[in-house]
Parts: C-alpha cells; structure tokens; sequence
C-alpha cells in the first residue's frame, strides 16, 4: 500500500521546548487515518507539520516526494487543511469563505469559474450549508460554522485532507453525516487523516496512529487487538475497547 504522507525523523520544537521527538510514520493513500492520544501528545503539532505548517527537523513527502519541492499553489491543490479552532472573515458570506477553497485553482486575480462555483456548491451540500450561503459567517453558530469551514476544505477538491478536531462544535447528527462523508471521500481514492477526541468515532478508520508524550507508540489497523491494546496503555487503562456488533466502542473502565 503506498503512503500519501510519509514522515521520517520529524522533531518539532515550540517555543524552545520539544514536542515532537523522532517521529517515523506513514499514511496509506486511499485511506482513512485517525491520530489519537491523551492531551498533550503532539497529535496536533505532527497534523501541522504533515501539512508543511511548522519548521521541523527530518523529512516530509507528499506523494513520495519532499513536501519543500512543491510548489506552494500546486501542493495547495494536492493538500487540504481543516485546522482546529480556525478563525475566519465574519463579514463574508458562507458562500464567499467555501469559495476561499478555489483560490488554488484560480489565477490571479481571476474571477470564479463555472467550474470554482459547482465545487463550492457541491461542497455546501454535502455539508448541508448550501440553505445559508449568503449569510455571515458572523452569523452561523459553533457547528453552522464548522460545517462551513469543512465546505472550504472540500471545495479544494484535494487528494489528502488533514483535519484537525473536525466535530468541534457538531451535535451527534452532523458527527454521523460526518461520518458518511469521509467514506465517501476514502470511496472516491481520496485520503482523509484526522486527529480526534473521540475515541469510538476514530475507531471507524481504517487505520488509527496513537500517540503519547510527542512520539508514536503503535500504527495499525482499527479493527486490530495491538492497536486496541496500545489505546487502552496510553489512556492509563481508564478506557477498554470492546466489540458492539460489527464495530469497535471505547467504554470506561
């Protein structure tokens, strides 16, 4: 299977304190890879600099090549970011900040597209935003926001998503469309890493990376009794992962 996103060696520091130490993993392509761990583990730090948004030490390929040899607009095409906690333009509308995800694919200064304005409609109805686009974003609340800013990432229309913490914000409903949504992504040959919270959520991935203390203690496939192991050890044995039906839940102890 081959990695979307490689890193080797990656070591981060912020603030003159380290906080990733040696990592080494990789991401298959055409797949679905939850980061998980307790607070504190650098599961954010590693999404950013998988995304070329941090200095580091060691080496980052995209695609089997070094994410500094791409160029910025072109490796923007290939590679889209949800962060966590983002903060936006109030005063654009929905529809103008979703648009905000052609910018990649646009020249300079060009206006949008036929093509720009039906990925930015097909995104605000897979998100189910499209009945707010011309509101302020001002106006939408935590989860309407998010939604919206989860349409921006899929107007890029990108090969790898990275999203941090995505369900900030959305009541079980949106979660599960959430869900669906990344399926269909990993159905389409996309590759969709996210880091989460919740642990019965990220066990629907199709591979899962846990980390505690800045480094990688196991990757391996959701369904395996090591990664479950190795989920349980991190959290200090507070939560057990047991089965329900055809998929995998984290209950506490």
């Amino acid at each position: 299977m081959s990695a979307a996103l490689l890193a080797e060696g990656i070591g981060v520091a912020l603030g003159g304190a380290p906080v990733l130490h040696g990592i080494d993993v990789a991401l298959p392509a055409a797949r679905w890879t939850s980061i998980v761990g307790p607070n504190g583990a650098g599961k954010s730090t590693l999404l950013k600099t998988l995304a070329g948004l941090l200095p580091h030490s060691g080496g980052v390929q995209l695609f089997e090549r070094p994410l500094a040899q791409w160029r910025g607009r072109e490796r923007a095409r290939c590679l889209a970011w949800l962060g966590q906690g983002e903060p936006g333009a109030d005063d654009l509308s929905v529809w103008d900040v979703a648009m905000l995800g052609r910018l990649p694919h646009q020249a300079w200064l060009a206006p949008p597209s036929e093509v720009d304005r039906a990925a930015v409609e097909q995104a605000l109805r897979a998100t189910q935003a499209w009945d707010w686009r011309e509101r302020p974003l001002g106006a939408l609340s935590g989860g309407e926001r998010q939604r919206v800013l989860l349409a921006r990432l899929l107007a890029v229309q990108a090969e790898v998503m990275l999203m941090d913490e995505p369900l900030a914000n959305l009541d079980p409903p949106h979660q599960a469309d959430w869900l669906l949504l990344v399926r269909e992504l990993v159905a389409q040959g996309k590759t969709v890493v996210s880091v989460l919270h919740e642990i019965g959520m990220a066990l629907h991935a199709d591979q899962m990376v846990v980390m505690a203390q800045g480094r990688v203690c196991h990757q391996g496939g959701c369904n395996d009794s090591a990664t479950h192991q190795a989920l349980e050890q991190v959290f200090d044995h507070r939560i057990a992962i047991h089965p329900l039906g055809d998929q995998w839940v984290a209950l506490p102890r």
